[in-house]
């Protein structure tokens, strides 16, 4: 017998459709974080009530569940320590011979194109806990990072 016959119905060909990945690891936030992942639940369930097409609702659903899990697990992460790089803090950096400003922030409130990186993106990672005037190694080049400026 074919298998058009044997089918039940369409449905049964979809991609599953999985809940989105949480990084694993502590959730560390800032004041900022925190406060951007409030909004964003809050939107979303505006929008749930809002919409009327199930199928949008159910994707609408996903995000939500996700971003309820994100602002129940987050931590505010501890303040650095006066004068040393750690999450919450902003480090101008030179390297390469150019000048840049990083903000070190928890992962759902980076943006890697407006300098604001993950504190378990490597870069981040490479600066926690050096001091002004300290330089740290780098893509495996010692010396790579100047740190400039802590604020």
């Amino acid at each position: 017998m074919s298998v058009a016959f044997r089918r039940e119905s369409d449905e049964e060909h979809l991609e599953p459709k999985f809940e989105q990945p949480i990084a694993p690891g502590p959730n560390l936030v800032t004041a900022r974080g925190l406060a951007l992942i409030g909004e964003r639940v809050e939107t979303i369930e505006a929008a749930v009530a809002a919409e009327t097409d199930e199928e949008a609702r159910k994707v609408l659903l996903r995000d939500l569940r996700y971003w309820h899990t994100r602002q129940t697990t987050a931590e505010l992460a501890p303040e650095p320590e006066k004068g040393e790089v750690g999450i919450g803090s902003s480090v101008r950096v030179r390297m390469n011979g150019a000048e840049r400003t990083i903000a070190i922030v928890g992962g759902d409130e980076a943006e890697p194109g407006e300098d604001r990186l993950a504190f378990s993106a490597p870069l981040a990672r490479a600066l926690m806990g050096a001091a002004v005037g300290e330089t740290v190694a780098f893509a495996g080049k010692a010396d790579a990072i100047e740190i400039v400026e802590i604020a």
